[in-house]
């Protein structure tokens, strides 16, 4: 169950863990005090070089839902377009979070913006993982027309061509998302129904929020980064997200 979001939940952080041979490093979140595993969520920033920062906020919300959350930089201007690093992070995810708190069988792969469509990739493609699937994905206004960053089709061409992914699908996506309009979430809801039974569950959710406050962060154009914001639409959309995962996870 979520907790009562009107009482404090401690979190803890662990940062700069090293998780592959590129040497990039992520974040860890977890609740405080908790003495036994808990899900774990990798969640993929978007296709700002290097900003697992900028899900800070997130992270922490979740984690105050009962989950060990995973948050690695990529280089989306790297020559593979990052697709390295992510399956590095998934690596070291699938290996290392029951050492870090997770239980070693609830993984939700998470995803912002270009980190949605590489989530839900993996799903349709689990090839690229030794036949691995997640037990749910969860796309934060993604967009999915385009070729996924870890596999390199586009999640709606692989749905068109057969491959579902083949786990439930949890979608979030502000409804005056002016960079990534929400049609795009709206398209591979219908599309995933039309699936049937080849997709577990889908679901789609529409704060009344933008892109970046989906994960209850602003954007910056001095600093040309999103930051934290304690603006209402972004806190109670970054509450929605939070609790998607919590959803997704099991938790």
């Amino acid at each position: 169950m979520a907790p009562d979001m009107g009482m404090a939940v401690e979190t803890e952080t662990v940062r700069g863990l090293v998780y592959g041979p590129s040497g990039k490093r992520l974040d860890v979140y977890r609740p405080a005090g908790r003495s036994g595993p808990v899900p774990t969520v990798l969640l993929w920033h978007g296709i700002g070089p290097d900003e697992r920062d900028v899900l800070e906020p997130l992270a922490r919300t979740a984690a105050a839902h009962g989950l060990l959350v995973l948050v690695p930089d990529w280089r989306s201007d790297a020559a593979d377009g990052g697709r390295a690093h992510l399956l590095e992070s998934l690596a070291f995810a699938r290996k290392e979070a029951g050492g870090l708190g997770g239980d070693g069988e609830s993984y939700v792969l998470a995803g912002w913006s270009a980190g949605a469509g590489a989530a839900l990739g993996v799903a349709a493609r689990p090839e690229i993982a030794e036949g691995w699937r997640p037990s749910a994905v969860v796309g934060l206004a993604g967009r999915y027309d385009l070729p996924a960053r870890t596999t390199g089709t586009a999640p709606l061409a692989d749905l068109a061509a057969g491959r579902a992914p083949g786990v439930p699908v949890h979608l979030v996506h502000g409804g005056r998302d002016a960079v990534v309009d929400a049609h795009y979430s709206r398209d591979l809801a219908e599309a995933l129904r039309a699936a049937g039974r080849a997709v577990t569950a889908v679901t789609l959710q529409e704060p009344d929020t933008d892109h970046a406050g989906v994960i209850m962060t602003e954007y910056d154009p001095a600093a040309d980064r999103c930051v934290p914001t304690t603006e209402a639409h972004a806190v109670a959309a970054g509450r929605v997200a939070a609790g998607v995962l919590a959803e997704a996870a099991g938790a």
